[in-house]
């Protein structure tokens, strides 16, 4: 089913302006909710995911690099500031030098050393942790327009905490095993933990306890030239 959450939770807002009837036409920004584009639901429907909120908000995705280097791209693109803690630099480097065509949009930083980085509401943060299965608690955490996506490429003995404290978990394919595990942790139903296992590359089940939706990341050609195509493992 499609939760509200799928439609852009509550982001940063601006100030409201008002705009003559003839001059809609000459409008080119989106209107709706603030969020990213995370993908189509299986009827081509775009799904977003509002990253951005005046609480702590955590995401953990369960699933491969390739889908958290597009997300960063396009919070980055949407006007993030994304901090990239990481024991494998290299893997982030390309990304880091095309995105920022000179400004610094995405930073990297090793285990531990992601410095405080002052997140308000027209400066919003997303804090990639890419720490490997089993990563050490946070030295910055979730706050007020900060957001924390924790990558793990399988589930890790460290997985149950993460998950039981995350506002929104994303499942990419996993073993049977696993799938059987997370079912009992985020309360799927017997078709959605069957389905786990069977996930194509680039779909991600988004889910809480209380709403869930299939996503397909479809990349843009500009995403395809730096990142190559969809992939599970890297």
């Amino acid at each position: 089913m499609a939760g509200r959450w799928t439609r852009g939770l509550m982001g940063p807002r601006r100030t409201e302006h008002g705009v003559p009837a003839e001059q809609l036409a000459a409008l080119s920004l989106p209107i709706g909710d603030d969020g990213v584009l995370v993908g189509n639901d299986a009827e081509g429907r775009p799904q977003v995911v509002g990253f951005h909120h005046p609480s702590p908000y955590d995401v953990v995705l369960i699933g491969g690099l390739w889908t958290a280097q597009v997300l960063a791209l396009r919070l980055a693109g949407a006007g993030a500031r994304v901090a990239v803690e990481t024991g494998r630099a290299p893997v982030w480097t390309n990304l880091v030098q095309a995105a920022g065509a000179g400004q610094e949009c995405i930073s990297l930083y090793d285990v531990g050393r992601v410095p405080p980085m002052g997140p308000t509401v027209s400066s919003p943060v997303l804090v990639v942790r890419d720490c490997g299965m089993r990563p050490p608690r946070g030295r910055v955490a979730s706050m007020p327009w900060q957001s924390v996506l924790t990558l793990l490429p399988y589930l890790s003995p460290v997985a149950p905490r993460l998950l039981r404290s995350a506002s929104l978990v994303g499942v990419q394919r996993v073993s049977p095993d696993e799938a059987r595990q997370i079912g009992r942790l985020m309360q799927l139903p017997p078709q959605e933990v069957q389905a786990l296992s069977t996930l194509g590359d680039g779909v991600t089940l988004w889910c809480t306890r209380r709403e869930r939706q299939y996503a397909l990341t479809q990349p843009t050609d500009a995403e395809s030239g730096l990142l190559g195509s969809p992939r599970r493992l890297d």
